[in-house]
């Protein structure tokens, strides 16, 4: 997908004096930075904040406190900050679901991506599972397909949102596999996880974050992982392909600034986030959480955005999903 001339004078912009690698990020007025997250506290994007908040915070001479605006699927923390008229320092960390599903299946989103906001930086990338409660009795992929295909009554699959990725994941793997599944929308992890060890919902496909703390606690058991590779920490998992079907994906978090910021304020937060993003102690605390660390120019992110939205509208379109 072509990127825009808007898309692309913006990230010119900010790959200024001030956006190189070496250069000191400026220090930000008023004392405090807000990154707002569209999604419950506890989940992949609130867990990205928290952890760059902390390291942003003194390259900039700011407090940094993440707030969880939650509500619309994420669509009212992206409709209510590019508009905000405050003049605080003012981001948003957000994922596929806000930033690209929303404005394809919605008529009117109430933003768009490409006009309202400018993409700093990505933060992460992160895969995620299909795990399995103690309701359903396999320890395998391939058990749950021939379980699945047995029990097409008790089919049913939990996501953390509806219009998420592992949502439309969900629906390209029941197509693969040509069963009808149906998909559960949560308002976060951690109900879908309460569900999924109570038996509640007997699939839930989740961020690996939200689901390997439970797998290693023999709460839950990971069968698959959506990445091109096994996860490093779940050696043992298959991904999709290697467990017989041709599906891989990954989600990412990438901050936001309204368009109409000024570029100077733009150029400070990017600089911040991507020395942040470089530091291999911050990588490897980001790793832990089972996010892959990113640090990416504002064009790079650009371009990522570009390809991913290329590759995953048709998805999103031919689903036929209505929110």
């Amino acid at each position: 997908m072509a990127i825009t001339r808007r898309q692309a004078l913006a990230a010119a912009a900010l790959l200024g004096a001030r956006a190189t690698a070496g250069a000191q990020p400026a220090a930000l007025e008023g004392g405090t930075l807000k990154i707002v997250v569209p999604y419950p506290a506890g989940g992949t994007s609130d867990r990205a904040a928290r952890l760059l908040g902390d390291a942003i915070a003194p390259k900039l001479g700011v407090t940094v406190i993440v707030e969880n605006r939650v509500g619309a699927g994420g669509r009212l923390a992206a409709q209510q900050v590019h508009k905000d008229t405050s003049g605080q320092n003012l981001v948003l960390l957000a994922n596929p679901a806000t930033m690209l599903v929303a404005p394809l299946v919605f008529k009117d989103a109430g933003y768009d991506p490409d006009k309202d906001y400018v993409a700093l930086s990505q933060v992460t990338s992160y895969d995620f599972g299909i795990a399995v409660g103690p309701a359903v009795p396999v320890r395998e992929f391939g058990h749950l397909r021939a379980w699945m295909q047995t029990n097409q009554d008790k089919i049913a699959a939990g996501v953390p949102a509806t219009g998420s990725l592992p949502h439309f994941f969900a629906l390209m793997l029941g197509d693969k596999m040509k069963l009808s599944m149906p998909v559960v929308g949560y308002k976060g992890s951690a109900p879908l996880m309460n569900d999924l060890m109570g038996g509640h919902v007997p699939i839930a496909f989740d961020s690996l974050d939200a689901l390997e703390p439970l797998a290693k606690a023999g709460k839950v058991r990971i069968l698959a992982v959506s990445g091109v590779r096994r996860a490093a920490s779940l050696p043992d998992v298959p991904t999709f392909k290697e467990a017989g079907l041709d599906l891989s994906a990954s989600g990412w978090n990438v901050v936001y600034a309204a368009q109409s910021m000024p570029a100077a304020r733009q150029r400070a937060i990017a600089t911040a986030v991507q020395q942040a993003m470089a530091d291999p102690a911050l990588q490897a605390r980001f790793r832990s959480a089972e996010m892959v660390p990113v640090s990416s120019s504002s064009a790079q992110t650009v371009a990522m955005l570009a390809a991913y939205k290329a590759q995953w509208a048709p998805v999103v379109k031919k689903s036929g999903f209505q929110p």
